[in-house]
C-alpha cells in the first residue's frame, strides 16, 4: 500500500495532482483544502496517502498530512459514503471545521 508520495507537481487539475517521483507519474485526487495549501506546479511537495482498492481500479487520494486522512478514512467508513464524496466533504471545509458540524449534528452545515 502507498501511504506518502513526494515528488515534483507536474500538474494541478480541479481534482488533484500529477505527482512526478522519480519519473513516475501518480494520479492522486485531493480535496480542495488540500490543494489550495500545495506549492506551484514544478514545486516539490509530499502527500499523505490512502489507496483505495477496488476489484478494477486502484486510486490515491493525497492529504496535505495525517489528520486530514484519518478524518477521510472515518468519513468512507460510514455506511453510503465512498472515497469521492469523502473528498467532497473535506473539500468543503478544514478538519476542524468539519469534526464541529459532525459533532454538533449541524446538517445544514455539512449538507
Amino acid at each position: 500500500m502507498i501511504a506518502m508520495l513526494t515528488g515534483v507537481i507536474a500538474r494541478k487539475t480541479a481534482s488533484g495532482v500529477i505527482l512526478d517521483v522519480g519519473g513516475v507519474g501518480y494520479d492522486v485526487f485531493c480535496p480542495l483544502t488540500a490543494l489550495d495549501g500545495m506549492p506551484p506546479t514544478n514545486e516539490r511537495t509530499s502527500l499523505s496517502i490512502h489507496t483505495h482498492v477496488r476489484e478494477d481500479q486502484i486510486t490515491l487520494f493525497g492529504f496535505s498530512n495525517d489528520e486530514q486522512k484519518r478524518i477521510f478514512r472515518l468519513l468512507i467508513s460510514v455506511s453510503g459514503i465512498g472515497p469521492k464524496l469523502g473528498l467532497a466533504c473535506l473539500s468543503g471545509m478544514n478538519v476542524n471545521d468539519l469534526c464541529s458540524a459532525i459533532g454538533s449534528e449541524d446538517a445544514k452545515r455539512l449538507s
